[in-house]
């Protein structure tokens, strides 16, 4: 039996994927900060003005359990949510680099043959990076270069448009972690065609706004839309894209191999759909975009309320204002 409205917010709210994005903030202030790319901090990548697109960068680090506990997985992830980052900035991945460190040559292996794997199934080259196989445990970050043409941004959603989500279901949990896996056992051209599908969406002018899901799952994105945006977002729950037999507190927090949320204007969500499901994709539209800056969920029998940004903010290093 799925948990009440109330009960289902308390859990979402006291989440460690939420409460980590607070995070961001500190480090951001720290480094001084101001989103000096064609973006502000805050978003999925930096992006850098270039001729006549953009140049994005991002990079990811993973947690030492995970690495521990999944060393072929995490190698794979490397490389796949990377590509997801420049994806949902309405790019294409040009290349990656890696930072591997092992407690020697057999610890370090699994990972690489992860990475190995996932560069070859995205068509993504691994160019370089620094190795250190000296070290008492297993750590891994990777950072991605890609191109865009147009952005898709956390910063151009706008009150009254809808909110879509296109999920791959095509998957299972990768237990123990929330990871909804759709994608190692995937044809490679499956994978970079999905991929293809928001670059293209963004240079057909479909959507300007678009985060893809990540720590925090749906309702967590959303929020970081929501915030950087400056707007509020009223999820229905009835409306989003699941699994069958899959708990809705764990799905609205599961982290999926491919999951995009992205804003539109209401006459362009049908096409917005189509071009997912032409993929094989889930999509659908999920909620509304509002003026009343809080992020709300609604199940039919009453509505409840995730986050108030006019009490406090989620990342804490959102602009007054889009720079796109």
């Amino acid at each position: 039996m799925e948990q009440a409205l109330a009960t289902l917010a308390h859990t979402l709210r006291a989440s460690a994927g939420l409460a980590g994005k607070a995070d961001i903030a500190q480090v951001a202030a720290r480094l001084g900060l101001s989103g000096a790319g064609a973006v502000p901090v805050g978003d999925d990548c930096a992006a850098l003005p270039d001729g006549d697109g953009w140049l994005l960068l991002a990079i990811e680090g993973f947690m030492n359990g995970f690495v521990a506990g999944d060393p072929w997985f995490a190698g794979w992830c490397g490389v796949m949510v990377n590509a997801s980052d420049i994806a949902a900035m309405g790019g294409r991945p040009l290349a990656v680099v890696d930072a591997v460190w092992a407690d020697g040559e057999d610890g370090a292996a699994p990972v690489l043959e992860g990475l190995a794997a996932a560069s070859s199934a995205f068509g993504i080259p691994v160019v370089g990076g620094h190795t250190n196989i000296r070290n008492d445990r297993g750590q891994l970050s990777v950072a991605i270069l890609g191109r865009a043409k147009r952005l898709l941004t956390s910063f151009d959603a706008t009150p009254g448009q809808r909110l879509v989500a296109g999920i791959d279901l095509r998957g299972r949990y990768r237990a123990p972690f929330d990871n909804w896996e759709a994608a190692t056992d995937a044809p490679s051209g499956r994978l970079r065609g999905d991929l293809e599908v928001l670059p293209l969406i963004a240079e057909a002018g479909l959507s300007r706004a678009a985060k893809d899901i990540s720590q925090g799952g749906i309702v967590g994105t959303a929020a970081m839309l929501a915030e950087c945006s400056q707007v509020g977002i009223a999820l229905d729950l009835a409306a989003v894209p699941r699994p069958e037999g899959v708990d809705l507190a764990r799905w609205l927090l599961t982290f999926p191999s491919f999951g995009y949320l992205l804003a539109a204007d209401p006459q362009d969500v049908p096409a917005l759909v189509a071009r997912f499901a032409a993929r094989g994709i889930a999509a659908a539209d999920i909620g509304a975009v509002t003026a009343d800056r809080r992020v709300t969920l609604s199940d039919g029998s009453g509505s409840e309320t995730i986050w108030d940004f006019t009490q406090r903010p989620l990342l804490g290093c959102a602009p007054t204002g889009a720079a796109a």
